[in-house]
């Protein structure tokens, strides 16, 4: 097969891929793409039937593609076109969905261990969103100082959903367990708390988790489970 004929077979499978349609040789000559006379393309259109890689259906003057012209193109003819192009582009797209999703369920999974590890609140700011994962509330609110004091433990909860990551911001947070007790942290409503705080990244997007409670809290076994469970994350 020569060059011209190999140019020809590729014109042929894509214009049938992209109509469905027979192709013939005035359409070929349309696009454009052979100087050539339409007695040559109908020759060259002859020898490649001989070859078996295209044929020529009963009600058409048409040629259409052979399995062995397909098989023939797949090894040797074709190329990336614009609609593989976008294809690319849709994966790459769905890609990085694909993984901020699976990103957000490990913090979350992280969150939620650390929550059933401690009777505290576990939170986590979730990169790629401006969202923080809150669990455990009801730990809190079983701490006998919220359960003598029902308006501080709404103040605590409402501190958290409507103000808390923008407390996260202020604080320094880097790889280390930080502990901000009482009016370190600068929240008038949880500053009967403490919170433990440390640096996470996934695939490069960094985010803080922590652990909120009580003053009272018992910090060596909270250290211990923070440290845990952001291994988790550093080892994602």
């Amino acid at each position: 097969m020569n060059e011209r004929q190999a140019k020809l077979l590729t014109a042929i499978i894509e214009e049938f891929i992209r109509s469905a349609e027979p192709v013939g040789s005035k359409h070929i000559l349309a696009a454009g793409d052979f100087a050539v006379s339409g007695a040559t393309i109908r020759n060259e259109m002859r020898a490649l039937s001989d070859e078996g890689v295209i044929e020529q259906p009963h009600t058409s003057a048409g040629r259409v593609p052979t399995a062995q012209g397909y098989r023939l193109y797949v090894q040797k003819f074709m190329k990336p076109t614009s609609h593989e192009k976008a294809v690319r582009n849709k994966f790459e797209t769905l890609r990085e969905h694909y993984f901020r999703r699976k990103d957000q369920e490990k913090v979350y999974e992280a969150v939620a261990l650390l929550a059933h590890m401690t009777p505290n609140v576990a939170f986590a700011s979730v990169p790629h969103k401006h969202q923080v994962y809150y669990l455990g509330f009801h730990n809190l609110f079983r701490q006998p100082e919220f359960m003598s004091n029902p308006v501080l433990a709404m103040g605590v909860a409402e501190a958290l959903e409507e103000h808390f990551d923008g407390v996260l911001g202020n604080l320094q947070i880097d790889d280390s367990i930080r502990y901000y007790i009482g009016e370190e942290h600068a929240l008038p409503q949880v500053q009967s708390c403490s919170i433990l705080v440390t640096e996470y990244s996934v695939r490069g997007e960094k985010g803080a988790i922590g652990i909120l409670g009580p003053m009272r809290m018992d910090y060596a076994f909270n250290t211990a489970a923070l440290d845990m469970a952001a291994g988790l994350l550093k080892e994602a």
